[in-house]
């Protein structure tokens, strides 16, 4: 059996991946931005809907090439005289994979988890207007304003304004990103755990894993500087 055709095609199926995730960081974005002009409720939910899509079919692939990669090995370990069917036997593997699939599944992905986690910080900064809403826009720019004034911009680390912030995934405190990954990095070498640095948080096991860039609070904090 020539492998090496297998491993070629099961190589491109995984680089498809790459356009699923850049998609996913598409609609991420565009969620962001319409939150941020006080765009319709609708319009943010519509891009949730397209998030879980792409979790389905970021699932559909991911589903398929475990049932490939799976199938291939057991070829590999058994090495049978006469070549068996692959497509069949992957489609059988990929029937039994997709029988345990729940809508669960879609909501636990990586990314849309990150969309509704920022989506929801975004929220907490900026509000919606309906259209019978009298209110200025320069009152609305003062609500805002004073959103902000409450809002930590400070590093707890570099005791600085964040430029580049992340959002620890497991405590939710947010830090820059160089300094908090260079205390990571040090700490490692020498084999210790890294505490969160923010203040009364008792989380003290901090990862390079479990950070991720806070887009939302990045936006609040060049929106005020602007």
């Amino acid at each position: 059996i020539p492998f090496n055709i297998i491993d070629t095609a099961l190589s491109s199926l995984k680089n498809s991946q790459s356009f699923i995730n850049s998609g996913m960081d598409i609609a991420t974005k565009t969620a962001l931005d319409l939150v941020e002009s006080f765009n319709d409720e609708e319009d943010v939910s519509s891009m949730e809907k397209v998030m879980l899509e792409f979790a389905a079919m970021d699932r559909d692939l991911n589903n398929y090439i475990r049932a490939f990669e799976e199938t291939v090995n057991q070829v590999k370990r058994e090495k049978p005289e006469i070549i068996p069917d692959l497509e069949k036997l992957v489609q059988e593997k990929l029937t039994a994979i997709e029988s345990k699939n729940s809508d669960s599944d879609l909501k636990s992905n990586e990314k849309y988890m990150y969309f509704m986690d920022q989506l929801k910080e975004m929220k907490k900064q900026f509000r919606h207007i309906s259209d019978d809403d009298n209110e200025t826009i320069e009152q609305i720019d003062e609500d805002i304003a004073v959103t902000r004034s409450q809002m930590n911009f400070i590093c707890p680390i570099t005791q600085m304004e964040m430029k580049r912030p992340v959002r620890n995934k497991v405590c939710g405190h947010s830090y820059e990103e160089e300094a908090i990954v260079e205390i990571i990095q040090s700490r490692k070498q020498k084999k210790k755990k890294v505490r969160c640095p923010k203040m009364g948080c008792s989380y003290d096991d901090v990862k390079r894993s479990d950070l991720v860039p806070d887009e939302a609070l990045k936006r609040v904090i060049d929106s005020q500087n602007k």
